[in-house]
C-alpha cells in the first residue's frame, strides 16, 4: 500500500533529523490513534535516512510491563557495556548513563525509536525524561510514538508529555486519519465504495487496509473480523503459529517461537506474506498491535494455557528470562508455583527501578495464586503490596491489603509482624482521612514494647509521633526523639529521617527553630537511600518554608522534590508537592497556575483524600474569589468532608476558614461565623507561621473574638490586629501576598481603604471580593461607589495573566530566564513555564518574536 497524506510528517522528521545531525538534538513525539500508521511512518523514514544509525525499542501492552523493557531491547542492539550492565541488574541510574554515553559518542547521528510509550512503565518514562533533558546539544533524534486515543486523565504518560512539551528541543508530529480522497486511492479497483469505506472506517489506515485485504464490503465492528478473515486464509499450522506469537507478545524471538510452535519455513513465509507478521532481525512481530490482539483474543482457553506453559518452560530452559515475562506466562499457564516464584521477583526488580505501579501489579498477581495454606507467605505479599500502594497514592488498595495482612499475622501469632502492620495501617488510614489512624499507631506501640527494642518498635514510635504532629505537644517530640535514638542504634535511615521530619514540624508549630531537623531529615533519607522519606522531607521542608513566607526558596524545594518524586514514581509525595505549589501560587496571586496545578491531580480522581484536601482548598478559594461559587463549593465541601472524616485538627483549621471565606464572599455572614466557631475549637493546631495571622484575621473581619494565638514576629497580621491597616498591607506586599494586602485595606473600614481594596481585588480578578467590598461601602454610607473596571480594561490585550505580563515585560527588556527568576523571586522552572505560556498565547516560536508581537500591539515596556 502506498503511504498517503504523510508527506508533511516525513518532511518534519527529515528536518528534525538534519538538526540533530549537526548537534541540535530533538525529541519528537509522534501521536495518533491506534492503527493510524505510526509504525509505517517510521519504516518509511528509516528507509529515507541511510546515513543514520538506528536503535529500536518498544513498550509491550501484553503483560505487566517489563521495567525499562525498551532500554533492554536497544541494549541487545548496542552491546558493549550497556548490555553487560543490563544483564547484571545494574542500578537504573547507571543504565541511563551508559545509554546516553553510547548514543552521544561517535560521528554519525543516532535515531532512537521507542514505540507505543502509552504502555511504558514508570522507569521507561523516567528514561525518556532523562534523555529529553540531555539531548539538546547531541547528534541524536529520539522518536517516541504513542496512541493519543487511549490516554485516560490519570495516565502517567500525560504528565511526562507535559514536561517534555515545555522543552525547546521537543517537537510534535500528529498523524490524522486519511481523507476520503486518500481512501479512494487505496480502494481503487477493489469494488468497495470509497465513500462508504471512509465513513465506516473513519479514515483509519489500518482499518481501511484490513478491510481491503480481507475483501470485505463492510467494516467490522473492530479490526478483529478483518484480521481473522486474513488469518483464515492461511494453513492450520500457520494459524497455530500466529496464535502462539500473539500469546508470546509484541516482540517474538525466533528461538522462543520455535520452542512453542515449531513453525515450518512455509508457515513463517505465509505469515510474513500475509502482512500479519513482519520480520524484525532475529525475531518477528505483528505489524499492528490491533492484529495481535485480534488473534490473541480468539485463542481457546485450553490452547492458551498450553501455549503459556510451553513458553514458560522454554524461557526457563533457555535461561536469562525476564521475571516479568516469566510471571506473565506462569499466570497464563495457571502454574501457581511459578507465579509465586517469578511475580515477587519481578515486583522487587520493578520497585528497585522505581516502577512501583508495576511492582504492585506483580504482587497482586502473586496474591491471586497464593493460598491460605501458607498464611505467612500470603501475609508477606500483602505487606509488600501495602508498601507499593503507599508510594503510588492508591490508599484504598493499601488499606485492604493491610487489613488482610493484619488478620493473617494474628492468625499465625506473629506479634512483631502484627505490630509492624498496624504501624503501616495507621499511616494508610491517615491518608484516607479515617479516624482509626491514631488508634492503630497506639496499638502498635502497645503490642511491640513488651518485645523489646526492634526496628518495628522504632517505626511504631515514629508513627505515633507522626499522628500527634498537629497537637504540638511534648509527647510527640519525646516519641520522635525516642524513635531517632533507636533508629540510630539499629541503622534505620528511613525511621531516623521520618522521626526528624516529624520533630521539625512539631517545633515549627511551637515557634521553635525547625530548620536543622528538617535539613538533617532530608540528608539522612537521601544518603541512606530512603526514597519515600526523602519525598516526605521535600514535601514538609517546602511546606515549612511556605509558612514562613520564603516563597522563592519554597519553590526551589518544590521543583527539586517534584523531580525527585516523579523520577522514582513516588506519587504520594509528588502530589503533596503539587499541593504546596498550588498554595504558593495562591498566596502570590498567580491563580491561573493554582487552578492548573490543582486540576492536574484532582481531575485524575485517584489521589488520596489527604492529598485531595491539600489541592481542593486552593482551587476552591480561587474559584470563590473569582465568583464561580458553584464550582468553588464542590471543592471546598469535598475538602471539609475529608477533614471532618479524618478527625485531624490540622486539616480542620484550614478547611473551616476556607469555607468561612466563601460564605463571606457570598454575603452569608451567619454561616461564615458558624464555620469560624468550629475552627476555633481546633485553634491549638494552628502553626506559628504566617497562617496564624491569616487565621486570626478572619475572626476580626467577621466581628468575632480572636482566639488566643501566638503570632510570628514577622507576621503582618500583628499590625492588622492592632488597627494599623496600612502597615499590615505594606507587610503583606513586602512578602508578596497581594490578596492579603487587599484584605488589609478592606479591614480598615475607611472609604479610602475600601477604594484601594477594590483596585487591588480587580487587579487579581477577585470579582466576588470586589462585590463584598462594595457591600461594605454601601453599609457605611459611601455615596459614590466604584462600578469597577470594564472587562475590556481589566483584560490584557494579549490574554496574559498578570505574572505572564511581567515575564513578557522582562523578555522585551532582554532579560534571561535566570535574571527574570531573580527579579520576580520565583524559581527558574516557574519562569520556564511562564515563558512557554507567553510564547503559546502569542503564537510565536521565540522570545525575539514575542517582543516584536508586544511592540506590534503597542505594549512598549520601559527598559530596566
Amino acid at each position: 500500500m502506498p503511504l498517503l497524506e504523510r508527506e508533511h510528517a516525513l518532511a518534519s522528521l527529515r528536518e528534525y533529523a538534519d538538526a540533530a545531525a549537526v548537534g541540535d538534538g530533538r525529541v519528537v513525539l509522534v501521536s495518533g490513534e491506534a492503527g493510524v500508521g505510526k509504525s509505517t511512518l517510521l519504516e518509511h523514514f528509516e528507509a529515507a535516512t541511510p546515513h543514520a544509525r538506528w536503535l529500536h525499542g518498544a513498550c509491550d501492552g501484553l503483560f505487566t510491563p517489563r521495567p525499562l523493557g525498551p532500554l533492554f531491547d536497544v541494549a541487545v542492539e548496542l552491546g558493549g557495556g550497556l548490555l553487560a550492565a543490563s544483564r547484571e541488574d545494574a542500578p537504573r541510574e547507571e543504565l541511563f548513563r551508559l545509554f546516553l554515553a553510547a548514543v552521544t559518542d561517535g560521528e554519525r547521528p543516532w535515531v532512537v525509536a521507542i514505540e507505543d510509550i502509552q504502555w511504558a512503565d514508570e522507569s521507561t518514562l523516567d528514561l525518556l525524561r532523562f534523555l529529553g533533558r540531555r539531548l539538546r546539544n547531541a547528534a541524536v533524534l529520539l522518536i517516541c510514538t504513542y496512541r493519543d486515543d487511549e490516554l485516560a486523565l490519570d495516565h502517567p504518560l500525560r504528565v511526562m508529555l507535559g514536561e517534555l512539551a515545555s522543552s525547546r528541543s521537543t517537537r510534535r508530529v500528529n498523524l490524522a486519519p486519511l481523507s476520503e480522497a486518500a481512501v479512494r486511492v487505496l480502494a481503487a479497483g477493489s469494488g468497495i465504495d470509497a465513500a462508504d469505506l471512509h465513513r465506516l472506517s473513519g479514515g483509519n489506515p489500518f482499518f481501511v487496509t484490513e478491510v481491503l485485504q480481507a475483501g470485505s464490503s463492510e467494516l467490522p465492528e473492530s479490526a478483529r473480523d478483518a484480521v481473522l478473515a486474513r488469518l483464515a486464509r492461511l494453513s492450520r499450522s500457520a494459524r497455530r503459529t500466529a496464535e502462539a506469537a500473539a500469546l508470546i507478545g509484541t516482540h517474538v524471538e525466533a528461538w522462543l517461537l520455535d520452542a512453542v510452535a515449531a513453525p515450518t519455513v512455509a508457515d513463517l513465509d505465509d505469515l510474513l506474506s500475509s502482512g500479519l507478521l513482519v520480520s524484525d532481525r532475529d525475531a518477528v512481530r505483528f505489524r499492528h498491535e490491533l492484529a495481535r490482539l485480534a488473534v490473541e483474543r480468539q485463542v481457546p482457553a485450553h490452547r492458551r494455557k498450553q501455549t503459556h506453559r510451553k513458553a514458560l518452560l522454554a524461557m526457563q530452559v533457555h535461561g536469562g528470562g525476564d521475571e516479568a515475562r516469566l510471571a506473565y506466562h506462569a499466570d497464563g499457564a495457571e502454574d501457581a508455583d511459578a507465579v509465586l516464584r517469578f511475580a515477587p521477583a519481578a515486583a522487587e526488580r520493578a520497585s528497585s527501578l522505581g516502577s512501583h505501579r508495576e511492582a504492585a501489579s506483580q504482587y497482586e498477581r502473586a496474591i491471586r495464586f497464593a493460598t491460605e495454606r501458607n498464611p505467612v507467605a500470603l501475609a508477606e505479599l500483602y505487606d509488600l503490596l501495602v508498601k507499593e500502594s503507599a508510594l503510588t497514592d492508591t490508599w484504598e488498595r493499601a488499606a485492604e491489603a493491610g487489613e488482610r495482612a493484619l488478620a493473617l499475622w494474628r492468625q499465625v501469632g506473629d506479634t512483631r509482624r502484627e505490630g509492624a502492620t498496624m504501624s503501616e495501617l495507621s499511616r494508610t488510614m491517615w491518608r484516607l482521612c479515617r479516624p482509626e489512624a491514631l488508634q492503630y499507631a497506639e496499638d502498635a506501640v502497645a503490642t511491640l514494647e513488651p518485645l523489646g527494642p526492634s526496628a518495628e518498635l522504632a517505626w511504631a514510635y515514629a508513627t505515633v509521633a507522626y499522628r500527634l504532629m498537629d497537637r504540638i505537644d511534648d509527647r510527640g517530640v519525646a516519641l520522635a526523639r525516642r524513635a531517632q535514638a533507636l533508629a540510630a542504634e539499629l541503622g534505620l535511615p528511613n525511621v531516623h529521617s521520618d522521626a526528624l521530619n516529624t520533630e521539625a514540624c512539631i517545633l515549627n508549630g511551637r515557634g521553635e527553630d525547625w530548620r536543622p531537623a528538617i535539613e538533617q531529615a532530608l540528608d539522612v533519607a537521601i544518603e541512606g537511600g530512603a526514597q519515600e522519606q526523602a519525598g516526605r522531607a521535600y514535601a514538609n521542608f517546602s511546606e515549612l518554608l511556605l509558612e514562613q513566607g520564603s516563597f522563592a526558596e519554597c519553590e526551589k524545594y518544590i521543583d527539586e522534590g517534584t523531580r525527585y518524586c516523579d523520577e522514582r514514581d513516588l506519587d504520594t509525595y509528588g502530589f503533596c508537592l503539587r499541593g504546596e505549589g498550588a498554595d504558593v501560587t495562591l498566596l502570590q496571586g498567580r491563580w491561573d497556575e493554582t487552578v492548573a496545578i490543582a486540576r492536574s491531580v484532582l481531575d485524575r480522581r485517584v489521589s488520596s483524600p489527604a492529598n485531595r484536601i491539600h489541592l481542593a482548598l486552593p482551587i476552591g478559594l480561587v474559584l470563590a474569589r473569582r465568583g464561580d461559587a458553584e464550582a468553588a463549593w464542590a471543592y471546598l465541601d469535598e475538602a471539609l468532608s475529608n477533614a471532618i472524616n479524618s478527625g485531624e485538627d490540622g486539616w480542620l483549621v484550614e478547611s473551616y476558614p476556607a469555607h468561612a471565606e466563601a460564605h463571606w464572599l457570598g454575603d452569608d455572614l451567619e454561616a461564615a461565623r458558624a464555620d469560624l466557631s468550629a475552627a476555633a475549637r481546633c485553634a491549638g493546631a494552628v502553626s506559628a507561621g504566617l497562617y496564624t495571622g491569616r487565621f486570626a484575621a478572619w475572626f476580626r473581619r467577621l466581628g468575632m473574638n480572636v482566639p488566643d494565638l501566638t503570632l510570628a514576629r514577622h507576621d503582618p497580621a500583628r499590625h492588622l490586629l492592632e488597627g494599623d491597616f496600612v502597615a499590615a498591607a505594606r507587610g503583606w506586599d513586602e512578602i508578596g501576598m497581594p490578596y492579603e494586602a487587599a484584605l488589609a485595606y478592606y479591614d480598615s473600614g475607611t472609604e479610602a481603604g475600601l477604594r484601594e481594596a477594590i483596585t487591588r481585588f480587580e487587579a487579581l480578578g477577585a470579582h466576588a471580593a470586589v462585590e463584598a467590598t462594595r457591600r461594605e461601602m454601601r453599609r457605611i454610607g459611601v455615596r459614590s461607589i466604584p462600578s469597577g473596571a470594564r472587562a475590556a480594561t481589566r483584560a490584557h490585550p494579549l490574554g496574559l495573566t498578570r505574572r505572564e505580563a511581567e515575564v513578557l515585560e522582562r523578555i522585551c527588556a532582554g532579560r534571561t530566564n535566570a535574571e527574570i527568576s531573580a527579579e520576580l523571586f520565583v524559581s527558574p522552572r516557574t519562569v520556564d513555564h511562564h515563558v512557554s505560556a507567553v510564547l503559546a498565547k502569542l503564537g510565536v516560536p521565540s522570545r525575539a518574536e514575542a517582543a516584536a508581537e508586544a511592540k506590534r500591539h503597542g505594549l512598549l515596556f520601559a527598559r530596566h
